[in-house]
């Protein structure tokens, strides 16, 4: 049990402590678990009953050089007292991304920022997302070969690969991809190169 009148440090501390907000989200095509803000916003709501607090998410257009960043805040409000504790995070729009409007540009990196300023405030570990270095050091070691086994085909891992090296480069969302072209794990090696040149294409990028 809480403390009778805990300030909204001890507060956040418990829920700090109990929040639970696994990796509930899984990509088919980078084949890794990822949470979104929505995860993390559902997992929340339990504890800010139980500690009477709430969360508040916003953001801020911040222009830096000919750069424009959105910079998030998150905010958890002791409802007790009126006492808060925030954190922000950034993430910079890209100048044109083919197939996205200005709104939906400024949205993602709305999402992203949001994210990272909610894994500040409540410790969220994301030390294996596909936007970190440790996720794509790991993804670009090749997985050892067994002398029993056959060679790949060289041109469907190919194939495969340059669409995930160009998704992670201009950081396009897999699935989108993977919808679009119906794509399964057994797919062919035309289908791959059918999606890639679909991605270039749509993206306008290379």
């Amino acid at each position: 049990m809480p403390d009778r009148n805990p300030n909204v440090m001890e507060k956040l501390k418990n829920i700090q402590v109990e929040l639970k907000a696994p990796k509930n989200l899984f990509n088919s095509f980078g084949k890794y678990n990822y949470r979104n803000v929505e995860s993390i916003q559902e997992a929340l709501k339990p504890l800010l009953k139980k500690y009477n607090c709430m969360v508040t998410l916003s953001d801020d257009v911040i222009q830096i050089g000919d750069r424009t960043y959105i910079k998030a805040y998150a905010r958890i409000t002791d409802c007790d007292t009126g006492e808060y504790k925030e954190t922000t995070a950034y993430a910079r729009e890209e100048a044109e991304k083919k197939g996205m409007d200005a709104s939906q540009i400024t949205g993602a990196s709305s999402s992203y920022a949001r994210k990272y300023a909610l894994n500040g405030l409540f410790l969220l570990d994301d030390t294996k997302d596909v936007d970190t270095e440790e996720y794509q050091s790991q993804t670009k070691k090749p997985a050892p070969k067994k002398a029993s086994e056959p060679a790949p085909k060289t041109d469907n891992a190919s194939s495969r690969q340059k669409l995930k090296e160009l998704c992670m480069k201009y950081k396009i969302e897999p699935n989108e991809i993977i919808i679009a072209c119906h794509l399964r794990p057994d797919s062919t090696e035309e289908e791959w190169s059918k999606a890639y040149d679909y991605a270039v294409k749509r993206y306008g990028v290379q």
